[in-house]
């Protein structure tokens, strides 16, 4: 069983930047593929990024495309998401993953809390 622990969310301003954590235990390591997706009040739960499970290939949403690095330290069993030029739109709780890549919530099987991150305009 994967369990998943996010941090680093906070409040910022617009065009601040954040960086997410994700850590990862249990059997984990180069074993899944690992994602982020967030979920803004009254919407669905969105695809951000995610990365192979090499850490080689990544994929983002278009609306993070340029802005967002998704990364990922396999020796630490941890992913990171860093977030630049933020945008109030950007407001959501953020979720950690594990499973196969793609972009779709149900090519995941293990997921987080969450963390917030609220971008002030």
């Amino acid at each position: 069983q994967v369990q998943l622990v996010e941090s680093g969310g906070g409040l910022v301003q617009a065009g601040g930047s954040l960086r997410l954590s994700c850590a990862a235990s249990g059997p984990t390591g180069s074993s899944y593929a690992m994602a982020w997706f967030r979920q803004a009040p009254g919407k669905e739960r969105d695809f951000v990024a995610a990365i192979t499970r090499g850490g080689y290939g990544t994929i983002y949403s278009d609306s993070v495309k340029g802005r967002f690095t998704i990364s990922r330290d396999n020796a630490k069993n941890a992913a990171y998401l860093q977030m630049s030029s933020l945008k109030p739109e950007d407001t959501a709780v953020y979720y950690c993953a594990a499973g196969t890549y793609g972009s779709s919530r149900n090519m995941y099987s293990y997921w987080g809390q969450g963390t917030q991150v609220t971008v002030s305009s």
